[in-house]
């Protein structure tokens, strides 16, 4: 049974992390893994605690919206 752990920032809405958790299942499903047996941990960072080329996220990418 895999077990995939995602980091993403912290703020993504919940239709994005139902998109990520579908996605992923599905690249699973493609290999013969049943739906059932893929489990997916979404864990939320916030951006400053997120280094980016020596910067804090949050600085570096501030430009960048979350899903």
């Amino acid at each position: 049974m895999p077990i995939i752990h995602v980091n993403v920032w912290k703020g993504f809405s919940n239709e994005a992390k139902k998109k990520v958790i579908a996605g992923i299942t599905k690249v699973f499903t493609e290999i013969g893994i049943p739906a059932e047996a893929v489990k997916v941990v979404i864990h939320e960072v916030p951006m400053e605690n997120w280094g980016v080329s020596g910067e804090q996220a949050s600085e570096k990418l501030k430009h960048v919206k979350i899903p």
